[in-house]
């Protein structure tokens, strides 16, 4: 399973999984970068909290990670793992948000057209 994970998973993510840009485990780098693991955590986060909680209209979230790659990759500036780590977790989060609602919206008007035939 691990093989799978270190092979795949930055594939599925589009990570470039730099080592300074990585959070180690007992000398073992993790299989994505800082930014990537807060995108898992979000994606893997956001079911639990739909089921508890509903789906948030959080979309701005996505805005923090947005706003830091572009800041990184326009000038000099260089945020840490953490800061990666959690504008990730927020995008991750928001972006299941989105595929959830539009998956309901989707639902709830396929239901209504099923009904007008």
């Amino acid at each position: 399973m691990l093989v799978w994970l270190y092979r795949w998973l930055p594939i599925l993510f589009g990570c470039h999984c730099r080592s300074d840009r990585s959070f180690f485990w007992r000398g073992k780098q993790f299989p994505l970068c800082a930014r990537c693991t807060g995108e898992l955590c979000g994606i893997l986060m956001a079911p639990v909290w739909f089921f508890l909680r509903g789906i948030p209209p959080w979309q701005a979230l996505m805005l923090p990670m947005l706003a830091d790659g572009f800041a990184q990759r326009l000038t000099r500036y260089e945020s840490g793992n953490l800061r990666r780590l959690v504008t990730g977790l927020l995008f991750g989060f928001a972006m299941m948000s989105l595929l959830a609602r539009s998956t309901v919206f989707v639902a709830q008007l396929g239901y209504q057209v099923g009904r007008q035939l």
